[in-house]
């Protein structure tokens, strides 16, 4: 059997993918990165027999995820429950490029994923949870946590966050240009990809802001 590097995460039967295994990276810099990127990740848990995915945001502290949300919310009900604790799978992706080949079969995308198998449990030491909501707002925007507010008591007992730790974890990624087929070289059909990238805006003043308050660099820079 050969060694997982220090640098990578073990493979397992849940993280190996079943189709395009080239595509898949288990490089711990390459997973962050993805990570650290999105905005947005998708929670899977299973709730009263049936699946259920959520959307939400999520913040990374070296190779541990927080998930947060209202303390009545099922899922950091069900998390912080039971001293197992919550089976989930947590995913991302990015969309880097539309993939037109010649024939709609071999249409696709060129993407970046993040798949994280794992049991979340809710964070219960205040410290920990101070620090797992400014992962959040960091998150979002770098430097943003230490130039706000930080949550009063009255809003941490109405705030729950669950931890997953990163263990069973793949990425995925496509690039480049359409797999045609060669029999389909001739076709008159344009062939290429579009490309995908996020785009930031101007920032807008809330209109109650007060007059002199400059836009801080680290917005100004988005």
């Amino acid at each position: 059997m050969t060694a997982t590097p220090a640098d990578a995460y073990a493979p397992t039967d849940r993280t190996v993918p079943s189709r395009a295994r080239q595509r898949a990276s288990y490089d711990r810099e390459t997973v962050h990165s993805i990570l650290d990127q999105a905005y947005v990740c998708h929670l899977g848990f299973v709730r009263d027999g049936a699946p259920v995915v959520l959307p939400t945001l999520f913040g990374r502290v070296g190779e541990t995820l927080y998930i947060h949300g209202s303390t009545g919310s099922r899922p950091l009900l069900a998390a912080g429950r039971t001293d197992p604790g919550l089976p989930v799978c947590l995913t991302v992706t990015h969309v880097d490029g539309l993939v037109l080949a010649r024939s709609a079969f071999h249409h696709s995308m060129n993407y970046r994923s993040v798949v994280v198998h794992g049991t979340a449990h809710q964070v219960t030491d205040e410290a920990e949870c101070r620090t797992a909501l400014d992962a959040l707002v960091n998150h979002v925007v770098p430097g943003r946590a230490a130039d706000s507010r930080p949550a009063n008591a009255r809003e941490l007992a109405a705030t729950a966050v669950i931890r997953l730790d990163l263990t069973e974890v793949s990425a995925k990624i496509r690039t480049g240009g359409p797999n045609d087929d060669a029999e389909d070289m001739d076709l008159p059909f344009w062939s290429g990809v579009v490309p995908v990238a996020p785009a930031y805006g101007a920032p807008v003043p809330a209109a109650d802001l007060a007059p002199g308050i400059p836009t801080p660099d680290y917005i100004a820079a988005l």
